[in-house]
């Protein structure tokens, strides 16, 4: 089994990104106790044109290789910091870039989420990680992702300013706590999917 989790962050590599750094506690938990295979994008490395198609917008645009991942894992998961309450640019750009799987099918019809599972990351500063949790996971299953109970988890210490979560300890027990279940929910539920695929809509 595979999962790809996609970062949203604004920082190119290799700064550290608190958005990863909680991600990898979810990524830890798939690979030490389902046997996962995990493979981690930053999305601002790559050059992502805007647009809603799977192929490419441009020459040098990046996006059909993500598609492929895509098309390639079970479980997805995205992780995305909090700005202004929302998700961050980057997150918007990739479901922008999502939205064409909608009309995509397999030769049996089924839409190409179908039978995958997903859930959200979050990390910030200010209080908003629900409304940020909700944004994405409806994208995700307008999609047609399947999205567990208690698919997220996220860290922040309150409203306004202040530490990163690279830079305090404080939540850190709740967030990989939350974190763990959030995996073995997705993994649960990505082999539920595996053993009784969902088929094609009816017409």
């Amino acid at each position: 089994m595979k999962a790809l989790v996609i970062n949203c962050t604004l920082k190119k590599s290799p700064e550290p990104s608190n958005t990863a750094a909680l991600a990898q506690v979810v990524g830890d938990w798939l690979t030490e106790n389902g046997a996962v295979e995990v493979e981690y994008v930053r999305a601002v490395d790559l050059d992502l044109h805007p647009g809603v198609v799977s192929e490419a917008v441009a020459a040098g645009d990046d996006w059909p290789a993500v598609h492929d991942k895509l098309l390639g894992a079970q479980i997805l998961v995205i992780a995305s910091p909090t700005w202004l309450g929302r998700p961050s640019s980057v997150a918007q750009r990739v479901l922008e870039r999502m939205d064409a799987m909608l009309s995509e099918t397999d030769d049996d019809g089924v839409p190409v989420a179908y039978n995958r599972v997903a859930g959200v990351v979050v990390t910030g500063n200010e209080d908003g990680a629900h409304h940020v949790i909700s944004e994405i996971n409806g994208a995700l299953c307008d999609l047609g992702y399947t999205v567990p109970g208690q698919s997220w988890t996220y860290w922040h210490l309150g409203p306004g300013p202040g530490p990163d979560y690279l830079d305090e300890q404080r939540g850190h027990d709740w967030a990989h706590k939350t974190g763990r279940a959030m995996a073995a929910n997705l993994y649960g539920t990505a082999r539920a999917l595996a053993a009784n695929p969902l088929g094609a809509p009816p017409s």
